[in-house]
């Protein structure tokens, strides 16, 4: 896509205070979330944008460096939440960010969540393999830690395996049904 060539900044400064607001807070949230503050709020600032920015402009309303406006923006890319797009009349590359906010979040939850729980899970049944293995022990004493902390373990591997089917659910079909994750909290809270 192409965009036409660029207009003159707004001079409000509310429509700048605004802008600087909700960067902020989208920052606050990426943070919390496990990613750098700068990143929610480069998007947040493209995200509100009328039209692509150029990378100038993007420092100038962030009042940041050049170079974490790099970095930003190349992690930003890595995770197909902001894209280079062509301005008629303009030699400067532009950004602009994705606005289907639903396709970020699923594309998180694909690429970092679901990598996430599937690597705890192969982890939890390496662990009940080994477990199986030291039932086997003479000690009786061994033997029931290890069934003691099988049965421990089954419910964490259940967990994961319910955390998978609900981070499907929610990748595919952006719908949610909890009942199996709190069907499987209430077990193992009553344990």
């Amino acid at each position: 896509m192409t965009a036409t060539a660029p207009r003159p900044p707004s001079t409000s400064h509310a429509l700048a205070r605004v802008d600087l607001a909700v960067a902020d807070a989208v920052g606050a949230l990426m943070e919390l979330w496990g990613f750098r503050r700068q990143l929610g709020r480069v998007w947040a600032v493209l995200f509100l944008s009328e039209r692509p920015l150029a990378a100038p402009e993007l420092c100038d309303r962030l009042h940041i460096s050049t170079g974490l406006l790099s970095m930003s923006l190349a992690e930003l890319r890595q995770w197909a939440v902001v894209r280079s797009v062509p301005v008629a009349g303009d030699r400067k590359e532009h950004f602009e960010a994705e606005t289907n906010v639903w396709r970020l979040v699923a594309n998180v939850l694909r690429q970092r969540e679901k990598r996430a729980v599937e690597g705890a899970l192969e982890t939890f049944e390496r662990a009940l393999q080994e477990l199986r293995a030291a039932m086997g022990d003479v000690d009786p004493a061994v033997k029931a830690a290890a069934r003691f902390k099988s049965r421990r373990l089954e419910h964490l591997a259940d967990l994961a395996r319910a955390a998978l089917n609900l981070l499907k659910l929610l990748i595919d079909s952006a719908r949610v049904d909890a009942g199996p994750l709190k069907a499987i909290s209430e077990t193992l809270a009553r344990r």
